[in-house]
């Protein structure tokens, strides 16, 4: 029997006191905001994801695709066929969250130059 070493060990400690942490641990990652946007566009393979989020590798977005599933946020269903046909939706919960990130997309549509150029002064 081997033993069992996590592949992520936390360097900050979990913290779930209010909604904003809450829904900075369950949104926290590059894509995924990105991931479950797409996705309410309708359900979405992979390779759909990769072509529209070209700058991610396919390793990371699978582990965020992970996560987004782990939270309840989307399915994944499997069909039966060689090869294997894989296909992601959003849950219900997932749907809630939609609405939220529409407006955060708004906002950053109405503030794109300032917000361009305060990223773009920092390199």
């Amino acid at each position: 029997m081997g033993i069992f070493v996590p592949m992520y060990e936390r360097k900050i400690p979990l913290s779930l006191n209010c909604g904003l942490d809450l829904i900075g641990e369950v949104l926290y990652g590059k894509w995924k905001i990105r991931l479950l946007w797409f996705i309410h566009e309708g359900d979405k393979r992979p390779s759909e994801l990769q072509r529209k989020i070209p700058d991610a590798s396919r390793r990371v977005l699978n582990i965020q695709l992970k996560e987004l599933e782990e939270h309840g946020l989307i399915t994944k269903k499997i069909y039966p066929v060689v090869p294997p046909k894989v296909e992601y939706s959003l849950t219900e919960f997932g749907e809630t969250l939609i609405p939220v990130i529409s407006v955060l997309g708004q906002w950053g549509d109405e503030h794109q130059e300032r917000l361009r150029h305060l990223i773009l002064k920092r390199y």
